[in-house]
Formats: C-alpha cells, sequence, structure tokens
C-alpha cells in the first residue's frame, strides 16, 4: 500500500449515517402525535357538605394504611387477594362509586392497585381522600 491509499482511508464517511438517522427522525416526529396515550379521567369534585354526602349517597368506602393494607371499615382489613372479589360483591349495594382515603405514607402503587381492581370490578366512579 501506498501512503495516498492509506491517505484515503483517514476519514470515515458519515453521509450515510445522518440521512439514516434523519428520516428515523422524520418518522418519529410523524408517529408521535397519533400515539394515544390512555389515562385517568380525573372530574375535580364540587364541595358538598359532608353530612348531605352521607345521607343522599351511597359510597363504598376504602381505606389505605400507612403500611399499604387494605379497610373496608375501620377496624376491618381486606386482604390483597380478596380485593376484587369485596369489590364486586359490595359494588351492587353501593352503586355511587367507591371512595378511597389513603393514609399520608401509604404508597402510590397501593393506591393504583385500589384503583385497579375497582375498574376491573366495574366502578366507574372513584374518588380519593387524604387522610389528614
Amino acid at each position: 500500500m501506498s501512503s495516498r491509499e492509506r491517505d484515503s482511508f483517514n476519514e470515515i464517511n458519515i453521509t450515510p449515517l445522518t440521512d439514516i438517522f434523519l428520516v428515523l427522525l422524520i418518522i418519529m416526529m410523524v408517529i408521535a402525535p397519533l400515539l394515544d396515550q390512555q389515562g385517568l379521567n380525573l372530574v375535580v369534585p364540587e364541595i358538598v357538605e359532608e353530612q348531605q354526602l352521607q345521607k343522599d349517597t351511597k359510597i363504598l368506602t376504602f381505606f389505605v394504611s400507612n403500611d399499604n393494607r387494605y379497610f373496608i371499615s375501620e377496624d376491618e382489613e381486606v386482604p390483597v387477594s380478596d380485593l376484587g372479589n369485596l369489590i364486586k360483591q359490595k359494588s351492587s349495594e353501593f352503586p355511587d362509586g367507591l371512595m378511597i382515603e389513603a393514609a399520608p405514607d401509604a404508597t402510590h402503587g397501593a393506591v393504583v392497585k385500589l384503583m385497579d381492581e375497582a375498574r376491573n370490578a366495574g366502578i366507574t366512579n372513584i374518588s380519593m381522600a387524604g387522610e389528614d
């Protein structure tokens, strides 16, 4: 090999690589708006007096404790494995939806698990409340 041939291999032609990246960028820019992200449809509730709420509506209330345990009343614990079945059973008695009261140190995952189980049971009205 002569010195002239070696000099021709010192530079790498990046034009084809740049073309590929530009085509990929254009494809992603076209596809990105078409992707539909499913999220939670949250409705901000109006301020209603608590006594009126208890008299007029039948809402199933769940409590999520600081250690991520589920309670249907102050003292009745619900195992995670029975959560979906219990919500399905109680949904006919409480047609107005589900209220989730989460303790301050309850994890987001525990609350979302309860929301998923409620959705799978057919409940469409889910409300959140935090304990003080």
